[in-house]
């Protein structure tokens, strides 16, 4: 027998999400947005208030945001067997040899979500925070993940068959091992990405370094995303020291 849903949670949930998209955002727009009544919606706001969801907005009257209450049920202390966690290290060292920031996604629903960062101390950079999403579409994170899934795994993820430039540029991801956003993204930035494969054909995440272009020069873009290819494959091109050396330049 089929068991029924709880169209009350299910509004709970939508509300929820809503806020975390359109944060700060008042009761009446979110009944608009969903089309519900507004003192259902009302009534899901205090729920999830007083649960430590969200909180209201200081300084701005019948406005809600979300608290830090999702992000400490996502990174849980017992997560040592994580790929995050696994990964750290290598992103701290390529943090450290690189001086730019450095962080992982991995691939949610129809885009990818920032789960750990490393950021520059540099005045001048790009920094991603924890949840942050990024688009499937044109990022150097879906390049990156894109290229090395079946052309049927990468048509399902993108909602339409890649391009023949698409796959042109995949193939010459798989190449060199890693993809490239030259201020596609972000004017004045780039992005290096290199999938996280536990085998030739399975991404399961992306390890990503971003910085201005007036640092990440020509050569040094190859330096590093080399070092991002041998790290999401698991291990460094080169120790420590030589690491400073090749790509602090």
């Amino acid at each position: 027998m089929a068991v029924k849903r709880s169209l009350s949670a299910g509004r709970m949930l939508s509300v929820f999400e809503l806020v975390a998209r359109q944060q700060p955002v008042g009761v009446s727009a979110l009944a608009r947005e969903l089309g519900a009544d507004k003192s259902a919606v009302q009534r899901d706001i205090m729920t999830l208030a007083d649960a430590g969801w969200i909180r209201p907005v200081p300084g701005l009257r019948g406005q809600w945001e979300l608290t830090l209450h999702a992000l400490s049920l996502a990174r849980p202390p017992h997560s040592s067997h994580s790929l995050r966690h696994r990964l750290r290290p290598m992103l701290e060292r390529l943090h450290e040899s690189t001086g730019e920031t450095v962080y992982l996604t991995l691939p949610y629903q129809n885009q990818f979500i920032v789960v750990d960062a490393l950021e520059s101390q540099h005045m001048l950079r790009v920094v991603p925070s924890i949840g942050m999403s990024v688009p499937m579409q044109g990022s150097a994170t879906a390049k990156a993940y894109l290229a090395f899934l079946t052309p049927a795994a990468a048509e399902a993820l993108l909602g339409y068959a890649p391009s023949p430039a698409m796959l042109a540029e995949f193939a010459q991801t798989r190449e060199r091992g890693y993809a490239l956003n030259d201020g596609d993204m972000l004017p004045g930035s780039v992005a290096i990405a290199a999938p996280v494969l536990t085998g030739p054909q399975q991404p399961v995440g992306a390890i990503v370094l971003t910085g201005p272009n007036e640092r990440i020069t020509p050569t040094r873009l190859h330096e590093i995303g080399l070092a991002l290819r041998e790290a999401g494959r698991g291990t460094m091109v080169a120790g420590p020291d030589e690491h400073t050396h090749l790509l602090a330049g």
